[in-house]
């Protein structure tokens, strides 16, 4: 029998994946729509295709399995890929699936350090707004040159020094 009288012979894709945990390979094949032997190539050539196997040694797939198996007849039958370009459209996806969380961490990490920058100037304000009235600031701020900051506000070169904005 040839390739394309096995085709022809198995039914389409079904509407849904029935709710169990794992399906045998002749279950796959015909949800799949493809004899058994050609899951058993993907299986070899996608390397995130793995099917773990019982005691006695017979294929149990999973349900990620079996979409997996049925992204793959997608590929391959539907939207012309060679084996090649489906494992690169599969790296592609998985890229695209994990990029929100990196962007995500990447975003969560800034703010952190914006609110780091906020809760230091927040400790600031407070430390200036609880000392008396005329009162020398009590930070010792470095400058660049790695020397202390004068605790004299008219040092500073700033107008208009923290006791002298209200």
């Amino acid at each position: 029998m040839a390739l394309g009288e096995a085709r022809k012979k198995m039914p389409g894709k079904p509407d849904k994946i029935p709710d169990k945990l794992y399906f045998r390979i002749g279950e796959v094949a015909r949800l799949c729509g493809v004899p058994a032997y050609v899951l058993r190539f993907w299986e070899s050539e996608f390397p995130n295709l793995k099917p773990n196997k019982g005691g006695t040694g017979q294929r149990l797939y999973r349900r990620r399995d079996v979409e997996m198996a049925l992204r793959i007849k997608q590929l391959l039958y539907d939207e012309g890929y060679t084996i090649a370009g489906a494992r690169q459209a599969f790296k592609t996806e998985q890229r695209q699936k994990d990029a929100p969380a990196t962007l995500f961490r990447m975003e969560e990490t800034s703010d952190r350090s914006k609110m780091e920058g906020i809760r230091r100037e927040v400790r600031s304000l407070v430390e200036m707004l609880s000392q008396p009235p005329g009162a020398p600031p009590t930070t010792t701020k470095r400058r660049a040159s790695g020397r202390k900051a004068s605790k004299n506000p008219e040092d500073s070169g700033n107008p208009d020094p923290p006791d002298r904005l209200f």
